[in-house]
């Protein structure tokens, strides 16, 4: 199969992936798509109780646990208040910035399983006052437009206080290997540890693949998942900043899009997130160098991901978080290359081969 071919067969499983509906707490339809993507490749597959899917293929000689993480769920809302005329107020669900919300269009999920649609409006802006133009409007007065007349008419159709709520967005290809889209936080993350669970034929470990939920709001799902399978080695796959774009400061590069995976050295503020074991990161350096894999590395000043929570799961996990380059994260828009896909799959893939017992019990258990 040509390159080609095997990026559009990329894309339309990250199209898929990115517009189903999935915000923390409500991955009921993400979860049964990444299910169906699964089942046929792992020995095992199983929902825990906080909702994580994870799978598990065994190796033929056991021994060592592996530790895939990508999380499922993605920004959102709940409804918070519905006004008399049947206008919709929303609170967050994660991190927004709501500079980029006006004029948004969302889908409300009823108690009927139906999805009701509405645009997020606001003043019109010819109502505005000279120093309202030079504000960002909160989202406390922002609204959703359903097309209602009252609050009896939202309420009827199965809209309630706590409805939850995401944006409506397709996702498209862009020129070269680009793609646009929402949700890719961290949809992205969840496609290529699908592909690298099909391609691995594990050996020495078990590879434990996790579709972890509520990661927006606290790290929540990666947490229960690693506290129960307490792995020896884990790998968290999520997508990072890519500051590529004019007014970017170069002192402030995180990472840019269409250059490889980028490989987290520390992340938090002041490093309070994950810091990467440097065995491991040494081992993951010198695997993307043998089999010509592009990479970056990425010390990020803000923001953290499932790998700083799996990290301090029981007496410690080794860990560290490959992340693809994404534009404009938590918004609509997110853009990335799917090249860069293809090689954080293959990078975790190939790392993971490398991590044998001798490897563990020289560097990790008596580094």
């Amino acid at each position: 199969m040509s390159e080609h071919s095997d990026l559009k067969e990329l894309f339309d499983m990250l199209k898929r992936f990115s517009e189903a509906f999935g915000i923390s707490g409500y991955e009921d339809e993400i979860r049964s798509i990444i299910i169906d993507e699964i089942s046929n490749v792992a020995d095992d597959v199983k929902v825990d109780r906080l909702g994580n899917v994870i799978a598990t293929k065994k190796g033929s000689r056991g021994g060592l646990k592996i530790l895939w993480d990508a999380h499922m769920d993605e920004i959102g809302f709940f409804v918070k208040y519905i006004d008399d005329k049947g206008y919709v107020y929303l609170s967050p669900v994660g991190g927004w910035w709501d500079l980029i919300l006006p004029g948004q269009r969302v889908r409300i999920l009823t108690d009927k399983g139906k999805f009701i649609y509405g645009v997020v409006g606001t003043k019109p802006p010819h109502l505005l006052r000279p120093e309202e133009r030079e504000k960002v409007i909160p989202l406390s007065k922002l609204f959703v437009d359903i097309g209602a007349s009252s609050k009896k008419e939202v309420e009827d159709i199965g809209i309630r206080i706590g409805s939850p709520v995401d944006l409506d967005r397709q996702t498209i290809s862009m020129l070269g290997d680009k793609a646009t889209g929402k949700a890719f936080d961290d949809r992205a993350g969840v496609v290529a540890l699908l592909q690298a669970f099909k391609s691995i034929d594990p050996v020495e470990t078990d590879v434990y693949f996790v579709a972890a939920v509520q990661e927006e709001v606290g790290l929540k799902g990666a947490r229960v998942a690693a506290y129960s399978i307490s792995p020896d080695v884990a790998f968290a796959v999520d997508v990072t900043t890519a500051n590529d774009v004019p007014g970017g400061d170069p002192k402030e590069k995180v990472a840019e899009v269409g250059k490889g995976p980028a490989i987290t050295v520390a992340d938090g503020r002041s490093a309070s997130g994950l810091i990467t074991n440097p065995k491991l990161l040494n081992l993951i350096i010198e695997t993307a160098k043998k089999n010509n894999i592009p990479y970056q590395l990425s010390v990020m000043s803000g923001g953290m991901t499932d790998g700083a929570i799996i990290a301090l799961t029981k007496e410690g996990i080794p860990t560290s978080t490959l992340s693809i380059p994404t534009r404009y994260i938590h918004s609509p828009v997110e853009v990335l290359s799917l090249r860069d896909v293809v090689n954080t799959a293959k990078l975790i893939e190939f790392t993971t081969k490398n991590i044998t017992k001798g490897w563990y019990e020289k560097e990790i258990l008596r580094a």
